[in-house]
């Protein structure tokens, strides 16, 4: 029995979100203090835009002001087939509930440095993107903000800010991140197609599912990036890092000979997102089993099995005794 929980625990462990092992920390895709790297020099490996301004200790995208716009972006384009990105991040102003905004956006595109209406980039892109919301635009909503959400995009829709991207979002999930006292992280995982995304925002140091979906295809050599925006209301929107983590993942002969760099980004569902418009959570009822779950299952049916063989064996082992007996 102490075998089985001893399997049972090192399942957990290396199914779960990457803890960060620093050997695979690539450096060239990471945003770290003291922010070295960071400027519009030939050598910089992250270059910035709008009021984002560069301190020793932190990021700010845009300062509790109106009406502002800044982004980051990684200049080197990433090539890894499978990856997980953990984003620290501060969300904070003097503006009361419901009176702040408007949010921050992971990027993972094609192009970059583009300044658009969606948290100060391009409502129409190729790649993934993640948001962070903090203000609803959405009078009908029935969500509670901040909001965070998920949508891959190929050039051919373009984000509705009016409804908060809900038409086209992959899914989602509520979290209180504003002023909070404490470290707020974010973490986005693509890894054979299955895109996971967790948040750690209770001081809990530990993840919890946010968004997790299968059928994802996004291309290699496309940039990372981080921006936000404010409007009529206002917030400091502070990235404190962003690192990148090449995971370690076997493909297949065929998916190794594929270019990657040619695949369209796209997603192949159960559902239309546009079916989460009425469902509250945001979230895919119909969504497969994710990878860990799977190997639990596998394994609980081969202790089974196990299990069965062994009593089995006994029982045949006692037949075998009462036999003997009777010649």
């Amino acid at each position: 029995i102490s075998f089985v929980f001893l399997v049972f625990e090192l399942c957990l462990v290396c199914c779960d979100i990457t803890d960060g092992n620093a050997e695979h920390l690539k450096r060239e895709h990471s945003l770290m203090k003291p922010y070295q790297g960071v400027g519009s020099s030939p050598t910089s490996q992250w270059d910035f835009s709008g009021s984002t301004l560069v301190t020793s200790s932190y990021v700010r995208l845009t300062p509790d002001e109106r009406s502002k716009q800044g982004s980051i972006w990684n200049t080197v384009p990433c090539y890894l087939k499978d990856w997980e990105m953990h984003v620290q991040f501060k969300v904070h102003g003097s503006g009361k509930k419901n009176l702040h905004g408007d949010g921050i956006a992971i990027w993972y595109t094609k192009d970059r440095l583009h300044p658009g209406p969606v948290f100060s980039n391009n409502a129409v892109f190729h790649g993934l993107a993640v948001f962070i919301d903090t203000y609803s635009n959405d009078d009908a909503t029935d969500r509670s903000f901040p909001y965070i959400s998920a949508m891959v995009n190929n050039g051919s829709v373009s984000y509705d800010h009016g409804k908060d991207g809900r038409s086209s979002e992959l899914g989602g999930c509520s979290a209180e991140i504003r002023n909070r006292e404490h470290d707020t992280y974010l973490a986005i995982r693509y890894s054979k197609g299955r895109l996971t995304v967790m948040v750690d925002v209770e001081d809990k140091n530990e993840w919890k599912e946010c968004i997790d979906i299968g059928g994802v295809r996004l291309p290699t050599g496309y940039f990372f990036g981080a921006s936000a925006a404010t409007g009529d209301l206002s917030d400091n929107h502070d990235i404190i890092s962003m690192k990148l983590y090449q995971l370690m993942v076997e493909h297949t002969l065929e998916e190794e000979n594929l270019d990657w760099t040619k695949i369209e980004p796209s997603v192949s569902l159960l559902k239309s997102p546009k079916d989460n418009i009425d469902d509250p959570t945001g979230n895919f009822r119909g969504t497969p089993l994710t990878g860990w779950k799977v190997f639990l299952l596998l394994l609980c049916a081969l202790l089974g099995i196990v299990v069965c063989a062994v009593v089995g064996a006994v029982v045949f082992q006692k037949r075998q005794e009462r036999n003997k007996r009777f010649y």
